[in-house]
């Protein structure tokens, strides 16, 4: 399954690149869902769990803005049009899977993400991928611990 995803996520992030390239670009008929569905047929043979790459895809697509947001402050010295457009897609992935996706495991996410970058980035992707990725994770996980702690003092006072 694992190996599967793996490719599902080479899907996503070839079909999220070609958006974010085209509609850079000015193509105003870019259509997402034509790209994913041809980009997922390219590989039927071999994707058992087409839902995960459509779920993927639309989810990072859906939530670019809020995901630009949270990666921006993370990565303050690279604004985020500024960020190589395949660090920017893998980010955005990553980000999605760490925040959004429940079934995903934040040690895989980051993994996965890294893998990409290290596949298809720059020499240095990996490195900025996992930083920034760890990032948002811990500051994630701070915000969950502050939470309990803030109810905790309320509970205290009264």
């Amino acid at each position: 399954m694992s190996a599967n995803r793996h490719l599902g996520r080479i899907i996503a992030l070839q079909t999220l690149y070609e958006q974010d390239f085209r509609v850079e670009c000015g193509d105003k008929g870019f259509n997402l869902t034509k790209a994913l569905n041809r980009n997922v047929n390219r590989y039927k043979e071999t994707v058992d769990d087409k839902q995960f790459i459509i779920n993927l895809v639309e989810g990072v697509a859906k939530l670019q803005k809020k995901i630009d947001a949270i990666i921006a402050p993370v990565a303050p010295e690279w604004p985020i049009e500024q960020i190589a457009r395949m660090d920017r897609v893998v980010l955005r992935i990553g980000s999605y899977e760490l925040l959004y996706a429940s079934d995903v495991p934040p040690k895989v996410a980051i993994n996965e993400a890294v893998e990409l970058a290290k596949a298809f980035g720059g020499d240095n992707s990996s490195k900025f991928v996992n930083g920034v990725l760890g990032t948002i994770l811990r500051n994630k996980e701070e915000k969950k611990s502050v939470k309990p702690k803030k109810a905790a003092k309320k509970a205290a006072k009264k």
